[in-house]
């Protein structure tokens, strides 16, 4: 791990401000002063000192985040619009979103400060599921949602294909849809609705993975409990285990 990277990990400040830190000659790694920004720690083995005092890596911790509608999944935007930051900014440790939801959508987010965990889910070779559900007007023609899950559409230059695409119920004027897709392309739902002919009114995602966001309220934070960490790391073991995941699949991020 990169010098900067593990002084923000500690805590110590952002990764930009760490390498002011490093070439201002204020850290020194296992009693030797370092000023070189490429220089990498093992933080299990190396002793980091900032101004003479030891830094102590935290502990690897897993929180369930829902998303409110309107803000950025980022925790910094040039344009000062309102981001996720504010809600983390409570929390004991630095931790970062695991993939994203576009600002006018809401739902589940992974909060964590396991870069692994992280770069595994977001891999597109595991095809980690997402499930959606969007409220819609008008009512979607069945006919075009059963040949959308057959043929799928392209988006972003990719072949894209609804796991499912199921109507829940009726909400006053609007139909509640049920998605599940695996690419985590960039606005896939809402790019699939509008090819079916509907407009997105509300859009929550309400399980990735293993995890579900079940009653967590709009802007509410909490741990996993146990149950839900063995979960999520029995699902994990369970596709570096398959190969039935060995093929790359069409998609990128969340």
């Amino acid at each position: 791990m990169r010098l900067n990277k593990f002084l923000s990990y500690c805590g110590v400040t952002s990764r930009r401000k760490a390498e002011n830190l490093i070439l201002s000659g204020k850290v020194s790694v296992n009693g030797k002063i370092i000023t070189d920004l490429s220089y990498k720690v093992n933080p299990e083995k190396d002793k980091v000192y900032v101004e003479n005092k030891l830094l102590i890596p935290p502990p690897k911790v897993y929180y369930l985040f829902y998303k409110p509608k309107g803000y950025l999944t980022s925790l910094y935007d040039p344009h000062n619009r309102k981001t996720i930051k504010s809600f983390l900014e409570k929390l004991p440790y630095r931790v970062f979103p695991v993939g994203r939801l576009d600002k006018h959508s809401e739902g589940l987010l992974l909060l964590t400060n396991d870069g692994d965990l992280a770069n595994f889910l977001l891999h597109p070779r595991y095809e980690i599921k997402r499930t959606y559900w969007v409220w819609v007007k008008p009512e979607l023609e069945n006919k075009k949602i059963i040949k959308l899950i057959k043929n799928g559409i392209i988006i972003e230059n990719k072949l894209i294909k609804p796991l499912k695409f199921k109507f829940i119920k009726k909400e006053k004027d609007k139909y509640i849809y049920e998605v599940v897709v695996k690419e985590g392309v960039k606005r896939e739902v809402r790019k699939m609705v509008a090819y079916l002919g509907g407009k997105v009114y509300k859009l929550i995602r309400i399980k990735f993975g293993p995890l579900e966001l079940k009653n967590l309220k709009p802007g509410e934070i909490r741990p996993l409990t146990m149950s839900e960490k063995e979960q999520l790391f029995s699902f994990i073991n369970q596709l570096r285990s398959s190969t039935i995941f060995s093929k790359a699949s069409s998609g990128e991020f969340t």
